[in-house]
């Protein structure tokens, strides 16, 4: 397993050996309204200095948390946008890919003249955020990175027009004074690590250890969002398709229809729709205790519940298995071609 090999490699080095980066997000400058979200964002990597403790914690950590994923003895899958991400590890190569996140692992990361930051105001602008941290680890088989996406709880920086209070919203920084044994507001910068990963990188590919976080930290999140919406566009200027404008709102908040839809994309189901292919889904659903929102020879999405039909229907929701004959609904799942098929 890759895992344990990285993990092997990373068993085998000094504290020098690491390093500790943050990533920082900004849009880039005079950048087209219509970029996509892959397109539209430039990535920082800046490296930050730290003593011997907190680096030797820091890989200590690193290495406990990669022993306990390895000991749960997940499988690991190709990347998949509708794969279950409860029992599987994923890899995702960054060949052929083109998503801004990818300059950082390809171009700056491992790079001699990296900038420095001794403060974390230097990042926290009002254009440029911190987006993630990173430690590199330089082993015998070149370097390793692991990824952690950085919440707003986690960052601590003062305003600038007032330097006594945090800019933080979401979390109250505090901690007992050594002197008074009080309880007292921590008026210092500061960033909190925590013992996950999201995900590795090592010879051009991710690992991903935490599906969701792996796809907002590279942008996938806003990328399938942007394309779900496409998608629902060109579902509703077929013949046999209606969204409402209600549904379409729902589409656009709500992150697991995004996946649902590129589904159906692939599948292709949509397009091909005539009155005899709606009579037949239409049958399926009465099969399974669904109702096809129907109004004249229609599809008319009014709801989201006319909406979960609609995406399970064109994205080929009920797979029957050969062998067992169970019918099982699902999403996720790779088109297999018999052998002779294959010439």
């Amino acid at each position: 397993m890759i895992l344990t090999e990285l993990l092997e490699a990373i068993d085998t080095i000094e504290v020098e050996d690491t390093k500790l980066y943050l990533v920082s997000r900004a849009i880039k400058p005079n950048i087209s309204k219509r970029a996509t979200a892959l397109e539209r964002y430039l990535f920082n990597v800046y490296q930050v200095d730290s003593n011997d403790e907190v680096r030797e914690t820091l890989l200590n950590s690193s290495k406990e948390y990669l022993e306990k994923i390895i000991g749960k003895g997940y499988e690991m899958l190709d990347y998949d946008v509708l794969s279950d991400e409860t029992e599987h590890l994923f890899s995702y190569p960054i060949r052929n890919k083109v998503f801004s996140f990818s300059d950082i692992v390809t171009n700056k990361l491992g790079k001699l003249n990296i900038p420095k930051v001794k403060n974390l105001s230097d990042i926290e602008t009002d254009t440029e955020g911190l987006w993630a941290y990173c430690f590199g680890f330089e082993t015998n088989i070149g370097w390793i990175y692991t990824f952690r996406k950085i919440s707003n709880t986690q960052v601590g920086v003062p305003q600038k027009n007032n330097p006594d209070k945090s800019f933080i919203s979401k979390a109250l920084r505090m901690a007992f004074d050594s002197e008074s044994m009080k309880l007292e507001l921590l008026r210092k910068e500061t960033l909190t690590f925590d013992r996950n990963i999201d995900c590795i990188y090592h010879d051009e590919t991710f690992y991903v250890i935490k599906k969701g976080n792996f796809e907002s930290l590279v942008g996938l999140q806003e990328h399938f969002k942007e394309e779900a919406v496409k998608i629902a566009n060109s579902m509703n200027e077929t013949p046999y398709i209606e969204i409402s404008d209600d549904v379409k709102s729902i589409i656009e908040k709500r992150p697991s229809t995004h996946k649902k839809l590129i589904k159906v994309e692939k599948t292709g189901v949509y397009r091909e729709l005539t009155p005899k292919k709606i009579e037949k889904m239409s049958t399926i659903c009465r099969k399974y205790g669904d109702s096809l929102p129907l109004v004249n020879g229609r599809l008319v999405i009014k709801s989201e519940k006319d909406l979960d039909v609609i995406l399970k229907m064109c994205s080929d929701y009920h797979k029957k298995a050969e062998y067992s004959g169970r019918i099982y609904g699902t999403f996720s799942g790779k088109e297999l071609k018999p052998k002779e098929e294959h010439g």
